[in-house]
């Protein structure tokens, strides 16, 4: 089993993220989860809290609401994909042939806790749930460039990653791949079995 955190903000290249989900749909179906990004939808919890000033656990369940939107949004986009709830829907989409599309909404809280605040996206979010499910691998697709030279640590230093995703990693059971999200053809010959290696 691989997840594929797809960024947000490959909502504002349409073309591209439906040639991520074709690949996904097809090339992932039995072996693959999305995890959608919050993209716009979790840019305006942040304006919103900045202008009304709620607390952390306030905005991670309208984060998680954010994400939601994105996965109805993905859906839309392409009619396979299962969407899944619960680890148990997951892994039913997949004994399925299946893409399973993950809806987080058994991550709305009603006490803050550890995945609680900003310093945990939905990056670090789809490393717990890889993490949750014994994935075998874990690609974080994003839209800003990532220098391949750069470690985990390194790529949070730069922004690229939230605060809390290296420290999680550090205990991950799986593979991590940060890649951009031109690497679609990387992508489709790991999952087709055309490189041992992870994508590029």
């Amino acid at each position: 089993m691989w997840v594929f955190k797809l960024g947000g903000s490959l909502q504002s290249d349409p073309a591209l993220l439906g040639r991520w989900l074709a690949l996904l749909g097809t090339l992932g179906r039995g072996r693959a989860v999305i995890v959608p990004g919050g993209g716009p939808f979790v840019d305006q919890v942040r304006a919103a809290q900045s202008a009304w000033g709620f607390d952390e656990l306030t905005a991670h369940n309208m984060a998680i609401l954010g994400m939601a939107q994105t996965a109805l949004l993905l859906r839309s986009q392409h009619g396979a994909l299962q969407p899944a709830v619960r680890d148990a829907d997951i892994r039913r989409a997949l004994r399925a042939g299946k893409t399973a599309l993950w809806m987080p909404m058994e991550l709305l809280k009603e006490h803050a806790d550890e995945l609680t605040g900003w310093d945990v996206t939905s990056d670090s979010l789809a490393l717990w749930l890889s993490m949750r499910l014994n994935a075998e691998r874990l690609v974080v697709v994003k839209s800003c460039v990532v220098d391949p030279a750069l470690d985990l640590p390194a790529l949070v230093q730069a922004g690229v990653l939230d605060a809390r995703f290296a420290a999680m990693a550090a205990g991950a059971g799986c593979a991590v791949d940060v890649v951009h999200k031109a690497a679609l053809d990387d992508v489709a010959a790991a999952l087709t079995g055309g490189c041992r290696h992870a994508p590029a």
